[in-house]
């Protein structure tokens, strides 16, 4: 039996709090709210899990709070297999936390606060760096401090490791860092923030992903929704479509592709097929409610390839 894929991600774990009201109160003013729900999130955590869910061996490199959501973010990956040997509360801080509030009509108003995301440090990549060291592919985000994005990606390309970057959210970065990354994933917002260049349509996409290869980065995937995605790199300019789904919220699909892909490529599946692959996956993500939640497991999964893949 061949060996399991081993996936590390060096990233952020959040708490989602949606509160469900008819409206938002006004200044000084306390109404009832309709409904709650809690969520495991961040897009670490949910890359982590997708890649679990897809067959993997994943490690959690992270950072959670002294407070009740600490404890049950780590139990949460344990119960899915994911290792935690080296995620940490870190005392004095909260967890990462998104309090959602949604409006009937679906308008949102969200705030994020970073916790314990923003105390993970270089010197944790160096604790780890021995599981690091064992692991086929390192993924990260940029919901962790960027001189940690950095030096994860530094201690990939000297140890021969491939390294996906998931920018989101978007910023600006410095692209000098990000030399010889393997593969450097944004969506189209993302990928305008960071280039200047508006992602409108996939010859558009086409220009943006060449010029981010133009500054020495190896392979570049915008990943543009309903329209599927781009692939550039050395040799390679291809837009990959996407699959019809029924589609009722699109809440973490770019996390359930950025899982996939590197699980898939792990396995040894030819690069394109990779990203056919992660595409249908993240589109049956985008099926369900929810971002951890609505991820498929592998063998729901490979019955859906099996029909559609042929296509």
């Amino acid at each position: 039996m061949a060996r399991r894929p081993r996936i590390a991600v060096v990233g952020s774990a959040n708490i989602d709090l949606t509160t469900f009201t008819d409206r938002f109160p006004k200044p000084g003013e306390t109404i009832f709210g309709q409904k709650f729900d809690l969520g495991f999130g961040g897009k670490g955590a949910n890359q982590a899990v997708a890649a679990r869910l897809c067959g993997a061996d994943v490690f959690m490199v992270a950072r959670v709070g002294s407070d009740l959501f600490g404890p049950a973010t780590i139990e949460n990956f344990k119960k899915l297999g994911i290792d935690t040997t080296h995620v940490m509360q870190v005392e004095g801080l909260s967890s990462g936390v998104a309090p959602i509030f949604v409006e009937p009509n679906g308008q949102n108003r969200i705030l994020v606060v970073k916790g314990a995301n923003d105390a993970l440090k270089p010197a944790d990549v160096d604790a780890a760096s021995e599981m690091l060291k064992s692991s086929d592919c390192i993924v990260l985000q940029f919901e962790i401090p960027l001189k940690t994005v950095y030096y994860t990606i530094a201690f990939a390309r000297k140890h021969g490791i491939r390294c996906i970057l998931n920018p989101a959210p978007g910023q600006s970065v410095e692209m000098t860092a990000l030399a010889d990354l393997d593969y450097f994933v944004p969506n189209e917002s993302e990928a305008e923030i960071i280039t200047g260049v508006a992602v409108r349509n996939v010859e558009a996409a086409k220009k943006c992903a060449e010029d981010l290869v133009a500054g020495g980065i190896r392979r570049v995937i915008i990943t543009l929704g309903a329209n599927g995605s781009f692939l550039a790199g050395a040799g390679i300019a291809e837009h990959v479509p996407a699959f019809s789904v029924n589609s009722v919220d699109s809440s973490g699909a770019g996390d359930a592709f950025i899982g996939s892909f590197a699980v898939f490529l792990a396995e040894g599946v030819a690069e394109l097929e990779a990203v056919r692959r992660a595409n249908l996956y993240a589109g049956l993500s985008t099926t369900g409610v929810g971002t951890q939640k609505s991820f498929y497991d592998r063998s729901r999964f490979d019955r859906e390839w099996a029909i559609r893949g042929r296509i």
